[in-house]
């Protein structure tokens, strides 16, 4: 039988100077991002939509989430293989192509995984987890793109 899982999140618009939408330049795209108990996160749109490139955009949010649900799961199939994860870190990649006529979309993301492993014999093994990561990521599963991975395993 499946599972279901509520998430909430809040989202506050700081972005009003006083004249509220009046027109596209009028106001700031900030908001704040809550999480009931969690530490508030500043968001804004991309600078190219006229954001603040000191805050979160929504679109690094995004590839921060399909990296981070791949690397807990793949440390998940680590930990029941066997295979001792000692250092693991992600540089993502994502495309995002703007659209005229509905706005854009991601096209390709691509996860860099660098990982540390204790034992030289399971580095081939510990790659191919990468692909059963994959497979079971609930934010990749929920794309309408492949998620690309250049995964290098060391000891």
């Amino acid at each position: 039988m499946d599972k279901e899982h509520p998430y909430k999140t809040s989202i506050v618009w700081t972005g009003n100077t006083g004249e509220g939408t009046k027109n596209y330049s009028s106001y700031e795209r900030s908001y704040k991002l809550s999480i009931n108990g969690k530490t508030i996160i500043e968001g804004s749109s991309d600078p190219s939509f006229r954001g603040d490139p000191t805050k979160y955009n929504p679109e690094e949010l995004f590839l921060a989430s399909i990296s981070s649900c791949h690397m807990l799961w793949y440390l998940h199939f680590c930990a029941v293989n066997n295979i001792i994860v000692i250092e693991y870190s992600d540089n993502a990649i994502g495309k995002m192509v703007e659209t005229e006529k509905n706005g854009g979309y991601f096209s390709e993301v691509t996860l860099y995984p660098m990982v540390k492993i204790t034992d030289s014999s399971k580095i081939d093994f510990a790659n191919n987890l990468h692909h059963q990561a994959n497979q079971h990521c609930f934010i990749a599963n929920s794309l309408k793109f492949k998620i690309k991975h250049e995964a290098y395993c060391t000891v």
